[in-house]
């Protein structure tokens, strides 16, 4: 029987001359923390990021090691790699990389195609995983009864006014 080798990702991060994805990580086995360079091939301003990390991710040389890395952050350092290259500073990377991550509540999504719309919603279900409660965190409470104050004068809105109108 083989010991099963076990490695723990630290950091990681890239170094943009020569192009590649470096790791560090420790090592179970030895309990020693090593860095593992990842030379980045065959990779243009005009790659495609997504692309890019899964077929990383899923490299059998890497996967073993990659493992504790999210496919995201992954994402992220391809997107920095394709600004520099695309000959943007590291902070205009950053902040068009962050950009695309938010949502702007004043975007009219009727009117995206459906491979923006996706984006879109695979961000606002990350977003909403990441907030959620799960009945396992130490700060979940089951029933929450919230008092709303009694004293203010209700606003009455159009719609719940009572009309002798037929529908």
């Amino acid at each position: 029987a083989s010991a099963v080798m076990t490695y723990v990702a630290k950091k990681c991060g890239i170094c943009f001359q020569p192009p590649s994805i470096i790791l560090i990580y420790k090592d179970d086995s030895k309990d020693k923390t090593r860095q593992r360079v990842m030379p980045v091939r065959n990779f243009s301003k005009f790659s495609d990021c997504g692309l890019a990390a899964e077929q990383l991710k899923n490299n059998p040389r890497h996967k073993a090691y990659l493992e504790g890395v999210s496919l995201c952050q992954l994402q992220k350092l391809y997107s920095l790699l394709k600004g520099h290259l695309g000959g943007e500073s590291l902070a205009e990377s950053l902040e068009k990389f962050r950009q695309e991550k938010t949502i702007d509540p004043e975007e009219d999504m009727n009117k995206l195609d459906d491979k923006e719309l996706a984006k879109r919603k695979s961000i606002m279900d990350e977003l909403f995983e990441k907030n959620r409660k799960n009945k396992d965190d130490p700060d979940f409470i089951y029933d929450i009864e919230v008092e709303f104050p009694q004293d203010e004068q209700l606003e009455s809105c159009g719609w719940d006014v009572e009309s002798g109108e037929e529908i």
